[in-house]
C-alpha cells in the first residue's frame, strides 16, 4: 500500500512507479495540486525555476508547458551534465511531466493553425524520447490555437501506452482550435479504453456551458473504468483572484476530481503564486498545506 501523495515524501514519491503515484494520487480523495508552467517565458525568480516556487506554495506536480522535447530549454535551470527531469526532481521532489499536442493536420482550422516545433508534437519519436529521459507522466492536450483534436489524441494514447511507462493524461481545457465538442463521456470511454490514465476536462466554472451537471457524469464513469480525472483551469483564470480559484476549487471537488490543475496565464509563465496557495487551502485546508510546503525535498 502506498502513502497517498499529500503525505509523501520527496524520497517517496521519486520511487514510485506510474501505477503506485496513481494509487497514491487517488488515496489522496481529491486534495493533489497541478501546477502548469511555462518553459519559455522569463522566470520569476531569475534564478529560481517556476517550477520550484509552484511547488514552494503548495504545487504535488508540476506539468511543464511549451517544452521542446528534442531541445530542451527552462529558464532558471542552470545547464548540467543530467536531464532537466533529473535536475527538477533533484530541486523540487516531486513528479515531473509535459504536455505533448496531438496535432491534427488535417483539421479545417489548417489555415489559422498555429505551427510549433516538431518538439512540442505528439509523435513516436517524441514519445520515446520522453520514455528516455523517464518523465512521470505525460500530457495530451492542445494550447490555444495548435489544432489539437480528439481524434488525434486517441490515436496517441494508443501510440504513447505501447512506448512510455509513465502515466498517461488526456483530454482537452479548452477547444484548442477545433469546432468539436471539448468532452463527453463517449469520448472519455474511448480515451480510457486506448489506455488512457487519467482524463483532463475543463473545470467547472471556465468553459461555456461545461458545468457541474456536465463533470459528474464524467467522474462516475471514469471512476468506475480505475481512471483518475484532472480537472484544469486554462483559460487564463488562473490569474484571477483568490476568490474565484476558491469558488472553481471547490466546485469541482463536489464533483469528484482527484486532480487540480491551475494553469500558466501568470506575468512569468506560472498562476501567481497567491493562487496556487488559495486552491491548496480550499481543497485540502492549512494543515496539509503546510505540510506539503514545510516538507524538506530532502526527507
Amino acid at each position: 500500500m502506498v502513502k497517498r501523495l499529500i503525505s509523501s515524501n520527496a524520497s517517496d514519491i521519486l520511487k514510485m512507479s506510474a501505477q503506485e503515484l496513481k494509487q497514491s494520487i487517488s488515496a489522496s480523495e481529491g486534495r493533489v495540486i497541478m501546477s502548469e508552467n511555462v518553459v519559455f517565458r522569463e522566470a520569476f525568480v531569475d534564478d529560481i525555476t517556476n517550477a520550484e516556487l509552484a511547488r514552494a506554495f503548495g504545487a504535488d506536480m508540476i506539468l511543464l508547458n511549451g517544452i521542446d522535447v528534442l531541445n530542451p530549454v527552462i529558464n532558471g535551470l542552470s545547464a548540467a551534465d543530467q536531464t532537466f527531469v533529473e535536475s527538477l526532481h533533484h530541486l523540487v521532489g516531486r513528479p515531473i511531466g509535459v504536455n505533448l499536442e496531438p496535432v491534427d493536420e488535417t483539421t479545417e482550422m489548417a489555415e489559422t493553425r498555429l505551427e510549433i516545433v516538431e518538439g512540442r508534437k505528439a509523435s513516436l519519436r517524441t514519445i520515446q524520447e520522453i520514455e528516455k529521459i523517464k518523465l512521470d507522466f505525460v500530457c495530451f492536450t492542445g494550447n490555444p490555437g495548435t489544432g489539437v483534436s480528439n481524434k488525434e489524441i486517441l490515436k496517441t494514447i494508443k501510440l504513447a501506452r505501447e512506448n512510455f511507462s509513465g502515466l498517461i493524461i488526456a483530454g482537452k481545457m479548452h477547444g484548442a482550435g477545433a469546432t468539436e465538442k471539448i468532452i463527453d463521456e463517449e469520448t472519455v470511454k474511448a480515451f480510457i479504453e486506448a489506455g488512457a490514465d487519467i482524463i483532463l476536462v475543463p473545470a467547472v466554472g471556465t468553459v461555456p456551458g461545461f458545468d457541474m451537471e456536465d463533470l459528474k457524469p464524467i467522474v462516475k464513469c471514469a471512476h468506475a473504468k480505475n481512471t483518475l480525472v484532472l480537472s484544469a483551469i486554462g483559460t487564463s483564470q488562473e490569474s484571477s483572484d483568490p476568490d474565484t480559484i476558491k469558488q472553481i476549487a471547490i466546485q469541482n471537488k463536489i464533483c469528484g476530481v482527484d486532480i487540480q490543475h491551475i494553469g500558466d496565464a501568470g506575468y512569468a509563465g506560472v498562476a501567481p503564486v497567491e493562487n496556487i496557495f488559495a486552491i491548496s487551502k480550499a481543497i485540502r485546508g492549512m494543515r496539509h498545506t503546510a505540510s506539503m510546503i514545510a516538507r524538506s525535498i530532502n526527507r
